[in-house]
Order: C-alpha cells, then sequence, then structure tokens
C-alpha cells in the first residue's frame, strides 16, 4: 500500500433484479478518461443476476482530482470504497488502465478477488501513444467551446477519429460560466501518465481464475505479451472477440457481455 491519501470515489451501486442472485458482486473499472457512465448498458445487463458496482477512478468521472496514479495508490482507492460498501469479496473486470488497477488489486490483495476480468490490456510497458488525446484535451481547456458542435471541432484538431472524439466529449461537463469544461483531472492524469503506461503494482501472482478478453483487432494483447501475462496471472483463460478493436464492449457489446457473465456464473 502507498502513503498517498486515499479519495472517496464516485460510483453506481445497482442491486440484483432477481432477489435469490450470487451475494458475490460484480465491480467495474474503467479505462483511461473513461467513467463508470461509460459501462451503464453493460450494467444493466449484468445486474439481472448480481449486484453491480462501477467506480470511477481518481481524477475521472465524478471521483475527486488527486496527484499520484499509481497503481498501488489507484487500488488504495478501490479497497477503501469496498470497504465502505462492506464487500469482503468481489469479481473484479477492468477495462484497459482498470485492467491493470483490477490486476494490481488482485495481486496486492487477492483475498478480495473472488474472480478477475481483465479486457483488453495485458500487464506489460506500453509505449507513450495519447500525446494526441491531451492536446485535443487541452484545446477544448483553452477553447472554451459553448456547445459541444464547438468542442468537437477543438478536439478534431488534434483527433481524426469520430468514435475517439464523441468518447473524449464523455469528459464535458457545462461550468457555472456556460462553458464545456473537462471534468477529468487531466494535469494530474498527465504528471502520472508514466505510471499509467507501466506494470500493474503487487509482489505475487494472482492464482484465482481469470478470464482476458482481448479484441482481434486490438494490439493491446498481442500474442508476444502472453508470456508475460501467464507469469502473473497463471490461470488465465485468454479470449478473443472477434471485429473488435480496443473497445472491444463498445464494438461487440453482446458478446462481451455474454462471455463476462458465463465465466462470472461458472465460478
Amino acid at each position: 500500500m502507498t502513503d498517498v491519501a486515499t479519495v472517496d470515489l464516485h460510483f453506481i451501486d445497482m442491486p440484483a433484479e432477481d432477489a435469490s442472485a450470487d451475494t458475490t458482486p460484480l465491480v467495474v473499472i474503467h479505462g483511461l478518461l473513461g467513467s463508470a457512465d461509460n459501462w451503464r448498458s453493460h450494467v444493466k445487463v449484468w445486474q439481472r443476476t448480481r449486484r453491480v458496482i462501477a467506480l470511477d477512478l481518481r481524477n475521472h468521472g465524478r471521483s475527486p482530482h488527486a496527484e499520484g496514479m499509481r497503481y498501488a495508490t489507484m487500488v488504495d482507492d478501490v479497497i477503501a470504497l469496498l470497504d465502505k460498501l462492506a464487500i469482503e469479496r468481489a469479481h473484479v473486470l477492468g477495462h484497459s488502465m482498470g485492467g491493470k488497477v483490477a490486476i494490481s488489486l488482485a495481486r496486492m490483495a487477492p483475498e478480495r478477488v473472488a474472480s478477475l476480468i481483465v479486457a483488453d490490456i495485458a500487464p506489460v510497458a506500453y509505449e507513450h501513444g495519447h500525446d494526441d488525446v491531451f492536446a485535443a484535451l487541452d484545446n477544448v481547456r483553452e477553447g472554451q467551446p459553448k456547445n459541444r458542435r464547438e468542442a468537437d471541432e477543438l478536439l478534431g484538431e488534434h483527433v481524426d477519429s469520430r468514435p475517439t472524439r464523441l468518447f473524449l466529449a464523455t469528459n464535458l461537463v457545462r461550468n457555472d460560466d456556460n462553458v464545456m469544461a473537462l471534468r477529468v483531472g487531466l494535469d494530474q492524469i498527465k504528471r502520472g501518465y508514466n505510471d499509467i503506461i507501466g506494470v500493474p503494482d503487487g509482489q505475487q501472482p494472482y492464482d484465482g481464475p481469470v478470464l482476458v478478453l482481448r479484441g482481434g483487432e486490438s494490439h493491446y494483447v498481442a500474442d508476444d505479451m502472453l508470456p508475460a501475462l501467464r507469469e502473473m496471472l497463471p490461470r488465465a483463460r485468454v479470449v478473443t472477440l472477434k471485429n473488435a478493436g480496443h473497445w472491444l464492449h463498445a464494438d461487440q457489446p453482446e458478446a462481451f457481455q455474454q462471455a463476462v457473465v458465463a465465466f462470472v456464473d461458472a465460478q
């Protein structure tokens, strides 16, 4: 654990619709510049059979902004939330950066993790790859757009992909000055970026059940990364979703949802 103070994470807590449902909840952790809001349609499916908690990591969504983006630091935040909700063990799903948070949680506090689902990330260090995204968000912050059309134009000066711009726009909120402003802690994220692209924290392998879902058109979990993955997650089962990129839960939502349900129900 770290000596950085934990933050009180914002979260969505959805009870199971089935009163006889499994009592082990599913905790969902978003990726870089994502939020719990991105997962609402999936949560509605998963809550049919179990309680689902989707959280906002520090500097994301509605959670507080704070220095420190080490994975051990973010794990401390998540454990503090589990403690607050009196959740002793949970199935933990993490996408991208959130997948590294989930892996770190499983390695640092395996007694809190009933099973692990890692979505399109490997426990390796990646190269810098978000300079255009950060420049686009800085452009919005400086341009102070009055509406989403103006914001999209500012984002478009650095990011060509419209789906990416739409995703980034989920981080915009109208402030008291009637300007579309960023709700993410962009400066804290940029200062912590080297930690974000680094390896997960923890000293030991996680020996529990693990499902790794990767996009068939994504490079984030390449075959040459699998030895490092299996060293850290020896029981990992790797499943490739066809016609899916890095945002595989958006590209193939039904296949993704069904894979998670089948895996968690089998535990």
